[in-house]
């Protein structure tokens, strides 16, 4: 994962709140209801946040309104900045592949 472009997806308004709801998978909608983010604002927020490697399309599901819609999470589980002097470092920790599995099954029997 490349550091300037994760510290400056970090750094956008909104971006930090998107992170912190994405431990369940939301629509872009849900986003948008959840944190009181323009539903404009907050489809370009979610692409910055995809494209840095921090926010994953989970699934497409059908809405009530029976239309897919693409549901994220996010794919980090922690990041910590360290500046030193003139620089900095970025640590990200994945969210384990494990978590995503199971993450992966409950979803499927809760929509059964």
């Amino acid at each position: 994962m490349e550091s300037d472009r994760t510290l400056s997806a970090l750094g956008n308004e909104y971006n930090p709140d998107i992170l912190r709801a994405a431990d369940e998978p939301h629509s872009a909608q849900e986003f948008s209801e959840m944190l009181d983010i323009p539903i404009a604002t907050c489809y370009r927020r979610i692409e910055e946040l995809t494209a840095a490697g921090l926010l994953e399309l989970h699934d497409r599901v059908l809405s009530d309104e029976h239309r897919r819609t693409n549901v994220y999470r996010r794919e980090v589980d922690e990041i910590v900045v360290r500046f030193e002097g003139d620089d900095y470092t970025v640590s990200v920790t994945e969210r384990p592949e494990v978590k995503n599995k199971l993450d992966d099954v409950w979803q499927k029997i809760t929509q059964d």
